[in-house]
């Protein structure tokens, strides 16, 4: 094709964008009563704050997730949704809280130290107090060095990263130029040529790791100490053993921010004498092995349509080492704010729509994964549900405290459109814009598994890949109100237009079975 007909393709199809954007119908009044409601009136703050400051950590299992279940549940049968309650999705496997954590550096000179245990690791034998030992394993025959030294030590795991400097604000918001961009074509992924060769060496890094975990176990070490990176205090965390209840015994195991971390080893690697005590008490939760998600509904008001869901949500569940504030905390208080707001407004939505609040999704987007299964399909043989058939749409928010600036198309292109006649009257919010491009990582995903329109808004990342994103930062003292209040209105909207749209939303071709090869 010649440059001059593309470039003619290419204003046609713009064009044609813009006059079926027009054409969808934006019910001005509700938007101008949902911002209304939704700035001057918000609860969204209270929300968060009941979330993270009073409820806790929120770990898959733990008894902040429980007591996170019920206050969600209860605070939407309080606005006074319909038919809030608490529904298993299936087995997860079991909780652990922590009860007790120390450290601290005793010698050469005594220093309390920054770290938290990882999830799913036992309580220490009460305060240990020990020597602190460097165990540097590049290849299996490096183990056997350590063999009759590691009994009753603390170990660190591994050489220190260097904790730089960076001279970029942690925090940031996507630039006019960024967006802009983002409405163009994905570049396609393509696997590189060394691919194979990185995953082998992955493979074999992987099975070295878990030779040095059985020869700690074997020869009798008290703890280990460990780092995945995380500067000025922050140190990022994840689980340290399976909470699978057959699970082999692991270490107690604390992680820690680089500054720590590498003044340890620092010091013996100069062959500095260095003592910690530290304790941990955790408790594993065996009596109720299942997951359940948070389900309320605004009910539906049309004779034909009540019985058609639009839906929305985020994940409850959180990490341990803070409060959960930008993961997840934010999205599920911009999604119980915006069913808050259109309850608020007397809304009599024609089609029903339901709330859900996802848990484990940080363990595999189980909650999601779970819910679609029943009641929509099963992604891998692509046995649907007749459920299936009167979703109209599914939007998701998990991407920190950032206001939203568009929305992913998750390659639906109908839906562009629509979602760009959707966002005009939040332009003066900095919400405009819609791209096709995929976005992964989050629940959003269960649904489009199974050929569901399922969609998560573009959010400005502020520090959420930089500082809180599982880390100990991840607080309430970390979320951006205003920004929240502008989510809260956006999707409501959103929620509201989707409901009385005459149609359901376009849907794209359905996925072949995972099954099939």
């Amino acid at each position: 094709m010649t440059k001059k007909p593309f470039l003619l393709l290419l204003l046609l199809l713009q064009f044609a964008f813009v006059v079926q954007a027009q054409q969808e119908p934006v019910d001005l009044e509700v938007v101008n009563r949902i911002k209304k409601e939704g700035l001057e009136n918000s609860k969204v703050m209270e929300t968060a704050f009941y979330l993270t400051d009073v409820n806790g950590p929120r770990l898959s299992g733990s008894s902040g997730l429980k007591r996170a279940n019920e206050w969600t549940k209860n605070q939407l049968a309080s606005w006074g949704l319909k038919n809030a309650h608490l529904e298993e999705w299936g087995e997860f496997g079991r909780g652990w809280d922590i009860e007790k954590s120390y450290l601290a550096m005793t010698a050469p000179y005594y220093q309390q130290l920054i770290a938290t245990p990882k999830a799913w690791t036992p309580s220490t034998n009460g305060l240990v107090k020990a020597p602190a030992v460097l165990v540097t394993v590049e290849k299996e025959e490096d183990i056997q060095q350590y063999k009759g030294q590691l009994k009753g030590k603390i170990v660190l795991l591994s050489e220190p990263r260097e904790a730089k400097t960076t001279f970029e604000a942690d925090a940031r918001r996507f630039t006019e130029e960024e967006l802009e961009r983002m409405t163009g074509a994905a570049e396609p992924r393509q696997r590189s040529a060394d691919y194979e060769q990185r995953m082998q060496q992955y493979r074999a890094m992987m099975q070295l790791r878990n030779k040095v975990a059985d020869m700690m176990k074997e020869e009798g070490a008290a703890a280990i100490l460990s780092t995945r990176g995380g500067t000025h205090g922050t140190h990022f965390t994840t689980n340290g053993a399976p909470y699978a209840v057959d699970a082999a015994p692991a270490l107690p195991e604390f992680e820690m921010g680089l500054e720590d971390y590498g003044r340890l080893a620092r010091l013996l690697k100069a062959n500095q004498k260095v003592e910690l005590e530290l304790e941990s008490k955790t408790k594993f939760q065996d009596e109720d092995l299942k997951g359940y998600n948070v389900v309320a509904e605004i009910p539906g008001t049309d004779r034909k349509l009540k019985s058609e869901i639009v839906m929305l949500g985020g994940h409850l569940d959180s990490w341990h080492a803070s409060t959960g504030a930008t993961d997840n905390a934010a999205g599920v208080s911009v999604m119980m704010e915006a069913v808050r707001i259109l309850q608020a407004l007397g809304i009599k939505p024609k089609r029903t729509i339901r709330i859900a609040l996802w848990t484990s999704e940080e363990q595999g987007l189980y909650g999601s994964r779970g819910y679609v299964k029943q009641h929509f399909g099963d992604p891998a043989t692509m046995k649907l549900t007749k459920e299936h058939e009167k979703l109209s749409a599914y939007y998701n928010l998990d991407n920190g405290t950032g206001k939203i600036r568009g929305v992913y198309a998750q390659g639906n292109e109908a839906v562009m459109p629509v979602f760009a006649a959707w966002l005009a009257p939040f332009h003066d919010m900095d919400a405009k814009t819609v791209t096709s491009r995929n976005t992964g990582g989050t629940d959003h995903l269960s649904y489009d598994a199974v050929g569901l329109p399922g969609f998560q808004f573009i959010q400005d990342p502020i520090d959420y890949n930089t500082r809180t994103h599982h880390t100990n930062m991840d607080s309430y003292d970390r979320l951006q109100a205003d920004d929240l209040k502008q989510a809260s209105v956006i999707v409501a909207s959103f929620i509201y237009h989707t409901a009385m749209r005459d149609k359901k939303m376009p849907r794209k071709e359905l996925p072949k079975p995972r099954t099939a090869s």
